[in-house]
């Protein structure tokens, strides 16, 4: 049986945050036990409800992301990721540095915001494709690894393709799905991956794989 994950949702627009916790309900697997429309709800809320993850927007009174500090000093297992409209690269950057683990646009579909909410419930991050390139793109270039072209040829054909789709921002079930793989599989790929590019993580592995592209 799949477990029911427990979500609180803060967004000052009582309409929007209404749609996402109807949209969630109808699916399945998930429990709002919590809504609120500012900072200091979400913080609030954390304690109070312990929610498995949290939902929030930036553009909160008080900031969403100033809430994201105090939450995490309070409980930092706590699973934050931000709904937004916002497509700043520092909107974007102070999100992830605060210790948020995911970063939505507000146009993602409910079926994709389940499937996020559950890729990072399972222990990954998750930022939206169209920013992740940013992410990479404005990476201090004194902590970033030259490229090495011998060790992306040593990628097999099906490695390049995992990595690709990892670049673009999707998470490890996502890309199973897209290249119909088991996620097991798409993990074996990404350990292999690090490997032979000598990076860490998956951001170092795009920013090896972008830096190719740009010598090209």
């Amino acid at each position: 049986m799949t477990e029911t994950i427990s979500i609180v949702v803060v967004d000052d627009h009582p309409l929007f945050r209404e749609g996402v916790t109807r949209s969630l309900n109808e699916i399945g697997g998930f429990r709002i036990v919590g809504e609120g429309s500012s900072s200091a709800d979400a913080v609030r809320l954390s304690r109070e409800c312990a929610p498995d993850v949290m939902l929030l927007d930036i553009s909160l009174p008080g900031g969403g992301l100033e809430a994201i500090e105090p939450i995490l000093e309070d409980c930092p297992k706590r699973l934050l990721i931000m709904l937004t409209v916002s497509e700043s690269a520092d909107d974007l950057k102070t999100a992830i540095q605060r210790g948020a683990k995911g970063y939505v646009l507000k146009g993602v579909g409910s079926r994709t915001l389940a499937d996020i909410i559950r890729t990072v419930h399972s222990g990954e991050s998750y930022i939206a494709p169209a920013l992740s390139f940013k992410l990479v793109a404005d990476m201090t270039e004194a902590h970033a690894k030259p490229a090495d072209e011998n060790a992306l040829a040593s990628l097999t054909a099906r490695e390049q393709d995992v990595l690709k789709l990892v670049a673009s921002g999707l998470s490890n079930k996502m890309v199973a799905r897209d290249l119909n793989l088991h996620e097991k599989t798409i993990k074996h790929h990404m350990t292999r991956i690090f490997v032979k590019l000598n990076v860490k993580n998956r951001t170092e592995a795009a920013l090896a794989m972008r830096d190719a592209a740009t010598q090209r």
